[in-house]
């Protein structure tokens, strides 16, 4: 079977924390930000940032408390308007609908490995392995999606090279995290693709990584 290298879909299900307000203008379309909270199985929530052209707003409005159903793609860009660079991760909306279900966050992701993979211990002897990924969009763009795994799967990710090409299934998470800026701290969202599954993929050529200095990783 022929590999979709374009293959980039989440399906998410949960609450809108806010009414949408305008975030950008693009070819002439207006597009609205919403967060969307969605709860794990665990009783945790992931807030996620949604990104929705106004035209499906128009048929679809959300506002603050509605049961949202999202289908789209997770989305990256490197924010420099502030100090140091950051990767920024959103998720656009390609189809929306206000409905009442059970929370879901779901993805499937192919790509290519950018970077080295960090893989590590935690102090309580966990397996962890932190990923970049790749993922092309059409017209020639990439997102750069930061991933992380657990367990056996660390272990796994962490034997792979820059180039493997990976086929992954997981969710789209937020983690809050403590930042130190000289003699005070901020707390800050970080946000990372949690793999479940991956299988490693005939690669279509192999990822340089060129242009990834200095990114930090997946803030809001």
């Amino acid at each position: 079977m022929q590999t979709n290298w374009n293959e980039n879909r989440i399906t998410l299900h949960g609450r809108a924390e806010a009414a949408p307000e305008a975030s950008h203008v693009n070819h002439g379309e207006t597009y609205y930000r919403f967060p969307l909270v969605s709860c794990r199985l665990s009783g945790a929530e992931d807030q996620l940032n949604i990104i929705v052209p106004e035209r499906l707003l128009l048929s679809c409005p959300v506002g603050a408390g509605d049961e949202v159903s999202v289908w789209g793609e997770v989305r990256s860009f490197n924010n420099k308007s502030g100090v140091g660079s950051r990767l920024v991760i959103t998720v656009l909306a390609r189809e929306l609908r206000r409905e009442q279900a059970e929370d879901e966050n779901t993805l499937r992701l192919t790509g290519t490995l950018c970077k080295k993979p960090v893989y590590r211990r935690t102090p309580l002897g966990r397996d962890i392995c932190d990923m970049m990924l790749a993922v092309n969009r059409r017209y020639g763009r990439t997102d750069y999606l930061p991933c992380i795994a657990w367990g056996t799967l660390a272990r796994r990710c962490g034997e792979l090279e820059v180039g493997d090409a990976l086929g992954l299934d997981g969710r789209l998470q937020s983690r809050i995290y403590t930042k130190r800026l000289q003699e005070e701290s901020q707390q800050r969202t970080a946000f990372e693709i949690s793999v479940m599954t991956m299988e490693v993929l005939p690669a279509p050529d192999r990822a340089s990584g060129e242009g990834l200095e200095g990114l930090e990783l997946a803030e809001k």
